[in-house]
This record gives C-alpha cells, structure tokens and sequence, in this order.
C-alpha cells in the first residue's frame, strides 16, 4: 500500500537503541510537533449543541416566537421559553453525560511504546512526537505513520485503512500507517508523520471513524419530524387563509387589525403540531443510559448503541477472552510414538521466542532454556492467525524443521481421523475442552523459498500433541442463560479445535454435541448463512470468516453483536451492529468497538440489554404522547382551515397541555425502569395508538366548537371549553399510556392533575391564561365530548394492545422457530 501524501517522510537520524533524548522530546513538544490529534470518545461539544438548539423546528418556533414578540404577545410565547428551557436541558444532560464518559475513554486509552534515552516508555498516543522509535509488537495499533527501521517477522494488518484484507509483511524501509494493526512479529520504526499530518487523520482511518449506529428510535423519529417538516408550510398557509377569513378576510382584517389575532391562531396551530419534545426526550434517555453503564464499567462509544443492543438477536461470541478468562496455562505433553527425542529443545526456542504469543510463552516455564538449546534461527516462518502454525530451521543443533501449529491447520483431515494415532489423540484431547497443539518434525531444512511462500517442508511427521486450558469466566454460563431466555440466538466462534469449543460450550451450559468446522464453510454467502441460522458452535475460524459470518448473518436480517478481544476480531466487531470489546483485549478491537467492557467482565451484557430496552420502552411509550399530540394538532388545523372556522385556543393555552399531560411527564416516564422486550415495529405500533387517538381529539374538538357556536357562547368561553376538554383528555391518554400504574406513575399523573387544577382554579392563573367560566349550557356540551372522546381513546387503546401484543407473540414465534432449527441442526453431527 502506498500511501499517496506530499509530506516529507525522511526522518532524521536517530540511533534506535537509544531513541530520542528528553530535550530532543521537549524541542519537538515546544514546536507542536506531536501526535496530538485526538478524536473525541464520545460526541463533540458541537454535534451537542447542533442536535439540541440548531434544528428545523428550533427554527420554526423560534421564528413564531419573534413574531409573536415583536406583535406584543409575550403572553402566548411561552412556548419559546419552554423549547429554550428544553434545549438546555438537553445539552446540559448530555454534556454530563460526555464528561463522564470521556474521563473514562482518558483512563482506559491505549497507550504507545517508545524509546527514549535508550529505555523503554509507555506514553499516550498523543505525547508521541516526530522522530520517536516506536515499539511495536503483536496487537498494537501504530499511533502514527512511521518507517520501519528493524522488525523480526513483523507483519500489519491494513485492511481497516485500505480494506485488503491480507496482512503485508513489514521490512526495513517499510511504512508503517497510523491505525493500521500489528498481527505478528515485533519491530522498530520511526515516527515521520504525526497529528493531522498522519494518514489515519488525513484520510479518515475506519478504524476510529465515527460512524452512527442503526437506531431505529432515532431512524424513525426523524421519519415522522421529515413529515411535519414538509407538512408545516402548506397546512400552515392553509389555517392563515382561514384564520383571515374569520377576521373579516385578508383586506378587511388588515384594515381593521384583527390580522394580528388571525396570526397568533396560526402560531398556535403550527406550534402544536410539532413534537418539539420527543427529540429532546430521546437524547436524554440515550445519555442517562449511557452515564449510568458507565457507572457499571461499560464505556459506550456512541449514545444509540444503549438502544442497540437491545434489538440484537443474535450474539457471536469469541471463546477465548470472552467465554474464558483468555489467560492460557500449560496442561501437559502427550508424545506420540515416533516422537524425535529433541523436542524439548525445540518447545524451549518457542517459549523464549521474542515475538512468542501468549499460548507460546506458556511453554517458558515447563522447557525452560537449557545450554543445548539452540538460540539462532537458520529459517522461520512466524505464526499467524490466519495460517495457524509457524516453522524453524535452527542452525545448529537438529537438523531438519520443527513445526508448532493447530493439528487441523498442518496435517488436514488426519487430525480429525481416529484411524491414526495423531487423530485418536488429538479427539479425545479436545473433547474434555483442552486446546490442542501439535509439535511436528521433519528431515528437511526450510529453504528461502518455503519461507516467501509460507509453505511447509516435504516430510512433516507429527512428534508430540500439547495441550491447554482456559479457564472459564464464572459469569459465563448465566450470561449465556440470560441471552437464552431472552431469544437471542448464540453462535460462539473461534480459532480452536471444533471439538475443544464445544466442549467449552456444553461447560457453560449449551446442549451441544460437536462444533463445526469452519474450514468446510462454503464460500457462498447464503448457504453459508443458512449454516449459521442451524449451527451454534464453530472452530478454527479465520479473522475473514469471522466477518463474513457477521455479514452473512446481518443478510438474513438478524441484528448481530460481536464480542472479543483479540486483534483477529477486529475486522467482526467493526461489521457487526454492535461491536463489543473486553478492556483487556487490544488497542484496536477497543477503538473499532462501539461498547467496552472496562472490567472485563461479561456480565455486565444483561445491563446494557436492560439499558436498552428501558430506552426502547420508555421512548416508545412517550412518543405516543408526542406524536398524538402532533396528530391532533395537524387534523385540527386542516379541520378548522377547511370549514374557516376560529382556532379554539391561544398558544398561552396550548402551553398548558403541552407541558402538564406531555412535556414534563414524559421526563418522568422515559428515565424509569422498564423490561419490555424489544419487538420490531416501533413507529408503527406508535403511529397505530397516535393516529386515530388524535384524529378522534380532533373531531371531538371540532363538534365541541361547532356545538358551542350553536350555543352562542363567547369565544373566551369557547377557547377555556377547548382547553379543559384537551386538558383531561391529555391526562387520560397519560394514564392510558401508564398502564399498568405503579406508585411512581400515579405520583407523576397526580401531581399533573394537582397542577392543572390550580392553573384552573388560581385567579392570577386564569387572569394570565384568559381562562373564564364556560357557563351551564358549555359545561354540559364539555362534559359530554370529554366522556365520549374518552371512550372512545378507551376503544383505541383495547385494539392497539392486541395489535401489540399480536407483534410480541408473531416475533416470539419466529424466535422460537430459529430456536428449534438450531436444536434440531445441533442435534445431527456438524462434522
């Protein structure tokens, strides 16, 4: 990969033993040449204030409130104020939100190996400067562009920058691109670019691009707000021609300045249709979400993927890191029959490898060096995750290659055969949940050409079969249950034997019998899907197959979650809905993870469900209010500018509604607890109750008017009817909405209630509100709509809950379907 740039990339003379000195550091600081370009962890200041203050009905309101302002209501812009109030509470809530979560990302960022005064230093990212010796060894992200300057078997993985996924093999004289990750060997290299000068920076680096999560809240409110937005213009010409009309048409009422009160009428109408508070509440809910995992060690790297994990269906877990502690112990060695007799020497050079991976230094201490082992490598091929084995020729000492890899990996189907030694061995090894390893030798040397193409020598007899164990989380196998319970489909994948995983698995409470080996996955991307929808358990996956099993199950519209730890489930995480990562794991699996686990700890999935699905719940029950409101508001005004009839409130009367039966309770109702499982269909279940409960409002409001006309009431009279009858209904489709009540939702309604009676009651309040006493005739007329408009909400409300609960049970079947197709594939041999 050739990184296309105009900057110098000479770096200057630095011996890489000693690396830069402390005031060669401090010039280069003093001079603002370092690395400090850090992007946010969580939403910037800017996008916050910009979601909650610079938006299209902000505008829109605020417009009516000038206007209102500058025709003397201050009276009737209220609701100015109210949607100021909202949008710093917004921002207020959210900004404590960002702090919290960005002294976490502070505390539990990666951090950089240099060189300095010929010692080893661990810095953050951003204190790298120019010219810094970088150290670099398996599972590190490059903080900035650099050139190698000497590597043993160093090899990078780009594939997040350049998207080819093969890892490239890394040279003196080789660059080394900030955000690129390294998969195996160890190496030096010299920082020649930092900041905004590094490729990651200048060329938006996927793997810590921020890009938003799938959130079908979010998604599905801006649908509605695109709706309103378009709807705003026509329908409020519409109410202005009609509000003129009543005044004595367009001339007539200029002339005799009742076009001032035709104004505040069409203000009134189109501030009511807009759900100024639903966005403010969703944000809200995303943010406390997001504070209180943080207080149980969950950092979230984007406020919807609280929601998110909550729709996921499926959950693909990698075994080691996630189902096991990731912390690998020697079990023992198992010779086989025509073992060489130097194959302690050989596990020795391994185990003191200098780029041994965890598995390998595992060996240091049962065969530690001795005088005979050989030191020096005549020829090496180093272990990749992809190729599962590495190979040496030593120099001197015996003669020959030994080969340490995944038994599968280097002698094929042999391994998995029970006719052979190799295979019986290796079977019965795996199947009691150990990791197997085989050691195997062969009489002929590796040559240059064997290293270039990462083949084997001819010859390759198998010597001795190592094992492994892990231990497994204690938290594991209720976590599991809890997924279980709860439908979500599990699909552990990983590396190791398919027989060593399932093993693991059935120990954590799955009912299955083998795994399945990844190695006989078809290329085709459907009948691969099919076999993830009917498997449950695969091993010896490659870091590729992981991602495409993510993709491949996200094609037959599952919402998958992938978590690891390693940097072989980066390019997984990074594809997956949501992407969750283990503290412990490496630089670049926590920067392309949209949730990090900063204790590690597994058990903590339950709370981000939980989280989730509070916020689902709640916002799905508090849009119905926002969204009824905007249903009747809408009908309201195209009913009274069609029949030219006189809006029936102020918007100072509206400002009650708005804020007792819709605005503050449903502040209240979405931070409260809340289990409610997901089930997809949210605007439609929302639209399902809010529709027809707003147009019955509105056709209710409309006869009361008419009726009242009838009456020859005043339109004070008429305008304080058409607020009580809103007044109650509101509250009534609160506790509608409630149900079932417990004490704290019968506190928030009752308080409403309490406060709504004094704004009726309180003569400074009614003097302010131009609320008056209807008379006899209008009670009654009041009376009768509010019980009828009630009865008939009642109506709505039976028939949305069983369309609900017909969704619930429809998704549940499907749930249970998927479920009895993986029972059923378990229970036949997977291979």
């Amino acid at each position: 990969m050739d990184a296309a740039t105009d900057v110098d990339v000479t770096p200057a003379l630095v011996d890489p033993a000693v690396g830069l000195t402390q005031p060669e550091v401090a010039e280069r600081i003093a001079a603002g040449r370092t690395n400090a370009f850090t992007p946010d962890s969580s939403r910037s200041v800017w996008n916050i204030v910009s979601a909650n203050v610079f938006t299209l009905f902000n505008a829109i309101v605020g417009g009516c409130f000038l206007v209102l302002l500058l025709l003397g209501r201050w009276q009737d812009a209220l609701f100015g104020l109210a949607a100021f109030a909202n949008a710093i509470i917004g921002c207020v809530q959210e900004f404590r939100a960002k702090a919290k979560l960005d002294r976490l990302a502070l505390l539990n960022a990666p951090r950089a190996r240099v060189r300095r005064d010929g010692e080893e230093r661990e810095v953050a990212p951003a204190e790298v400067v120019l010219d810094d010796i970088l150290i670099l060894r398996a599972g590190d992200q490059v903080p900035a562009d650099a050139v190698v300057v000497s590597g043993r078997a160093l090899q990078i993985d780009e594939s997040m920058l350049t998207g080819e996924s093969d890892a490239v093999d890394k040279n003196h004289g080789d660059e080394a691109l900030s955000g690129s990750v390294v998969v195996a060997g160890e190496g030096l290299a010299q920082v020649t670019r930092v900041g905004a000068d590094s490729y990651a920076n200048k060329f938006a680096d996927e793997a810590k691009r921020f890009s938003m999560v799938s959130s079908e809240l979010r998604t599905s409110i801006d649908r509605v707000l695109t709706w309103v937005g378009w709807g705003v213009g026509p329908i409020g010409l519409l109410v202005l021609n009609a509000q003129m009309m009543v005044a004595g048409g367009w001339v007539g009422a200029w002339q005799s300045g009742t076009w001032v009160q035709a104004v505040v009428n069409t203000i009134a109408s189109l501030t009511a249709m807009i759900p100024l508070g639903l966005v403010l509440v969703t944000s809200i809910a995303f943010a406390v979400g997001a504070a209180k995992l943080a207080g149980r060690q969950v950092l979230v790297n984007e406020l919807p993927a609280v929601e998110g994990l909550a729709r996921v269906d499926v959950i693909c877990l990698d075994k080691t890191g996630t189902l096991t502690g990731g912390e690998i112990r020697f079990d023992g060695a198992h010779p086989l029959s025509d073992a060489e007799p130097a194959w302690e020497s050989a596990l020795a050079w391994y185990g003191a490898a200098p780029d041994a991976n965890a598995t390998a230094r595992c060996l240091r201490e049962p065969f530690p060096l001795e005088p005979a082992t050989p030191t020096e490598a005549a020829a090496y091929i180093p272990f990749s995750s992809a190729r599962k084995w590495s190979a040496v020729s030593f120099a001197s000492g015996t003669a020959g290659t030994w080969v340490l890899g995944a038994p599968e990996m280097v002698f094929g189907d042999a391994a998995s055969d029970r006719a052979g030694e190799l295979g019986r061995t290796v079977i019965d090894l795996a199947s009691s949940g150990r990791r197997t390893l085989v050691l195997a030798h062969s009489d002929v040397p590796l040559t240059e050409a064997d290293v270039q193409a990462e083949r084997l020598p001819a010859g390759v007899v198998p010597a001795i079969v190592l094992t492994f164990r892990e231990q497994v989380r204690p938290d594991a196998a209720h976590t599991l249950a809890y997924f279980t319970a709860q439908g979500v489909g599990i699909r552990i994948i990983s590396g190791d034997n398919p027989r060593t995983v399932a093993a693991i698995a059935r120990e954590v409470g799955l009912d299955i019998a083998e795994g399945y080996d990844a190695r006989k996955l078809p290329e085709d991307d459907a009948q691969l899907g099919e076999i993830l929808d009917t498997h449950t358990v695969f091993g010896r996956v490659t870091p590729e197959q992981k991602k495409r099993m993510v993709v491949a199950l996200q094609a037959r519209g599952h919402v998958v979650a992938m978590t690891g730890d390693g940097v072989n489930d980066a390019l997984a995480i990074k594809t997956a809905d949501i992407g969750i990562a283990m503290n412990s794991g490496a630089a670049a699996t926590k920067a392309v993870a949209r949730l990090v686990l900063l204790d590690g700890q597994f058990s903590h999935l339950p709370d981000v469900v939980a989280a989730g699905r509070q916020v689902i719940a709640n916002i799905e029950r508090v849009s119905m209010l926002f969204l009824t409101k905007t249903a009747y508001a809408t009908a309201l005004a195209i009913l009274f500018g069609v029949l030219v009839l006189e809006f029936p409130f102020l918007p100072r009367q509206l400002s009650i509604t708005d804020g007792l039966t819709i605005g503050i309770p449903a502040f209240f109702l979405a931070l409260m607890p809340n289990t409610q499982r997901y089930v997809p269909g949210f605007l439609k279940r929302s639209l399902s109750f809010a529709i027809p409960s707003g147009l019955i409002i509105a056709v209710a409001l409309t006869l009361y008017t008419l009726g009242a006309m009838q009456l020859g009431v005043e339109q004070a009279q008429l305008r304080t009817g058409s607020t009580i009858i809103l007044a109650v209904v509101g509250i009534w489709v609160l506790t509608v909405l409630s149900r079932p009540l417990n004490r704290y939702k019968v506190l928030v309604i009752g308080a409403m209630f309490i406060a709504l009676v004094v704004i009726f009651s309180v003569p400074l309040s009614t003097e302010f509100f131009q609320l008056v006493d209807p008379g006899e005739e209008c009670a009654y007329l009041i009376a009768l709509v509010t019980i009828c408009t009630i009865g008939a909400i009642e109506v709505v409300r039976f028939f949305h809950r069983r369309f609900v609960a017909r969704s619930l049970a429809a998704a549940t079947a499907v749930g249970v379907a998927r479920g009895a197709d993986r029972d059923q594939a378990v229970a036949a041999p997977a291979s």
